[in-house]
């Protein structure tokens, strides 16, 4: 449910991706300084692809020579041929709220709509205090009423969770890197091996006390949540928070282990629904190599800024239309039309829609059944209806 933003929490932005690391670029440097060893990690994940990167920026500022043309054109066609040459074989995703959007999730930060701008009902000194670990311990209680809102398996996946499911079953996906909590690529069919859950997941629970961490898990937590009942360990009575990264919380250290291994290898970088401004999630566009195509697809443009910098993480660095523009393309809209336009060049449109269709009836189904099953004497009062039940079941692979 949630996806993004937030939480990490839930949408964290609309073009933007995930709750907790999305709204606070602060919380994710600190998150970055308490967890030094995962940090260098980061830092020194693909030495050799930076320094290309390195040589390859001092020839185009300087006008030293030309980068190597690495796709026939730039566009969302060319990224299209890219992908079905021999040269494409491992691609990952970058993805952010914007992927949920059309789910019914709201992102964090749009005027009007976004989930920041409707939070005065739960009387915070300030919207973002309602996904900061402080305030959290002392006042849990509006951050349980917004889950019960946003709670994951009210909400079928979008047609962009089911195009990186038909990457992963083209052979193609190497990993999806999300700032999103709703688990709605969990629930789409990526297993726990093919996500890098940047910002955490409501998946999973643990006692917030250092000295307890008991685990506990996505069906346990919805159980308290809907019962009204704020969630406290059964071991030593301390708030239980669901595995979302608040402010103030490090990242999960697979963040920082996958990284190393998988971004060596990209051959293709696609990133969407994420406006690339929290770190270090963005910094991640500049650990490709500098030969590898980036993709974005979004409502607006993400990720550029100084090259220079980008060597050293900060930011993103993308070049969408300058004079040496060379590798980066921007298909701007929303996010699932972006998608269909994609696999339309591919000849992937007609397979994509089929498995859309196929996937929502059966969700539809199991909620209908959960409801039927409800309705009867004896049926269980404590579940919730709708898709829950169903996503449920397929979020906890």
């Amino acid at each position: 449910m949630f996806s993004r933003d937030p939480l990490l929490l839930l949408n964290p932005e609309v073009a933007e991706g995930s709750m907790a690391a999305e709204a606070s670029k602060p919380a994710d440097l600190t998150a970055q300084a308490e967890d030094s060893e995962d940090s260098d990690s980061s830092e020194d994940i693909s030495g050799a692809s930076e320094m290309d990167y390195l040589r390859n920026l001092f020839s185009r500022t300087l006008g030293i020579g030309t980068p190597e043309k690495v796709l026939d054109e730039l566009s969302i066609e060319g990224i299209s041929r890219f992908m079905l040459s021999e040269k494409c074989k491992n691609v990952v995703c970058m993805v952010g709220a914007g992927i949920s959007t059309s789910a019914g999730i709201p992102d964090f930060r749009s005027p009007g709509s976004g989930l920041y701008s409707n939070l005065q009902k739960y009387n915070l000194p300030y919207p973002e205090a309602i996904f900061q670990i402080g305030y959290f311990k002392e006042n849990p209680e509006p951050f349980f009423a917004l889950a019960r809102e946003l709670f994951p398996g009210q909400f079928k996946p979008t047609i962009c969770h089911y195009f990186i499911r038909l990457l992963k079953e083209k052979g193609l996906l190497l990993r999806c890197y999300s700032q999103n909590i709703d688990t709605l690529e969990r629930v789409a069919g990526l297993t726990s091996d093919d996500l890098v859950e940047a910002h955490g997941t409501f998946h999973s629970s643990h006692c917030v006390d250092t000295f307890c961490r008991a685990e506990y898990s996505l069906s346990w937590m919805k159980e308290k949540i809907f019962s009204d009942l704020i969630p406290k360990c059964e071991k030593c009575n301390n708030l239980v928070k669901p595995d979302i990264v608040f402010f103030g919380e490090s990242l999960p250290s697979r963040f920082f282990s996958a990284i190393k291994s998988d971004f060596p290898k990209v051959d293709l970088l696609i990133v969407m629904g994420t406006s690339l401004q929290v770190q270090p999630f963005a910094s991640l566009v500049s650990k490709v190599s500098s030969k590898t195509p980036r993709l974005l697809i979004n409502k607006e443009l993400a990720g550029q800024g100084d090259p220079f910098f980008s060597v050293f993480g900060f930011g993103g660095g993308m070049d969408f239309d300058s004079e040496k523009a060379y590798r980066d393309v921007a298909w701007l809209g929303d996010c699932d039309d972006g998608c269909l336009a994609l696999a339309d060049f591919l000849g992937w449109k007609a397979e994509l829609e089929e498995l859309v269709k196929k996937e929502h009836a059966a969700i539809d189904a199991a909620a209908e059944a959960a409801k039927k099953k409800e309705s009867k004497p004896g049926g269980s009062s404590s579940e919730e209806s709708s898709a829950a039940n169903a996503s449920d079941e397929k979020a906890n692979n």
